[in-house]
């Protein structure tokens, strides 16, 4: 099948690798770009340098892509440094910090992860200028204290997709499906697919119902893909 995964242009530089090794072919579409501040960054760098934050979250492989060449090798002697995949956890050992993944890619486990160990430590999050109330409380009701650095925004791109010839659309994110300029989907001959349960409800609230769901992960979602086709057979 040939999928048209919304990413941003950034961020899909290895799915057409995975999807072969699926069976299968893709095009990125991008309902939104990304605008990196780079102050942002450069304060986060140093704070991170100067051992504020007892841990480190990256949420995504864009912030650790600009900011792991930045960061001193030596960080993690002081610093736990958390990966929500091993997509990211990749790009951060590739620039020398070695970093632990979480069992799964949701934030939400992110403080079940960490348990007690959490209470009193001061928590660094560099991501995008989304809010995600529920992991803040969360850290904070857990007794951590949490200190996001929005290090760049997410704008649509205004334009429509480019779904000429695909046999299937995966939305990689909840605003990557509320933002994007779509024609009108014939669900009979175009597969609606959702990376994650999130996603997946976002999708819902805008009346389109995904046939193949995955786990939060592309490969976790190509591996639900053809499950589903079997089954379809």
């Amino acid at each position: 099948m040939l999928l048209a995964i919304t990413r941003l242009a950034e961020k899909g530089t290895a799915d057409a690798a995975l999807c072969k090794q699926y069976g299968h072919e893709c095009r990125v579409v991008s309902p939104l770009r990304a605008e990196i501040r780079s102050s942002t960054i450069q304060t986060f760098v140093l704070a991170a340098a100067d051992h504020e934050f007892d841990a480190i979250f990256f949420t995504s492989a864009l912030p650790a892509q600009k900011i792991a060449p930045l960061l001193p090798p030596h960080l993690t002697k002081t610093t736990r440094v958390i990966a929500i995949g091993p997509q990211t956890a990749k790009v951060l050992h590739q620039a020398g910090i070695a970093a632990e993944t979480l069992p799964t890619f949701y934030s939400r486990d992110f403080v079940p992860y960490l348990g007690d160990w959490i209470e009193g430590k001061r928590i660094g999050i560099p991501r995008a200028d989304v809010p995600n109330p529920d992991l803040i409380n969360a850290i904070e009701d857990a007794g951590g204290m949490a200190f996001e650095y929005r290090c760049y925004g997410l704008e649509p791109t205004s334009e429509p997709l480019n779904l000429d010839d695909v046999d299937a659309i995966l939305f990689t994110s909840a605003n990557s499906y509320k933002m994007a300029l779509l024609p009108s989907l014939d669900t009979g001959s175009l597969l609606p697919m959702a990376i994650g349960e999130v996603t997946a409800d976002a999708m819902r609230a805008g009346g389109l119902e995904p046939k193949v769901i995955g786990d939060g992960s592309l490969e976790g979602t190509l591996k639900a893909l053809n499950a589903y086709l079997r089954s379809t057979e």
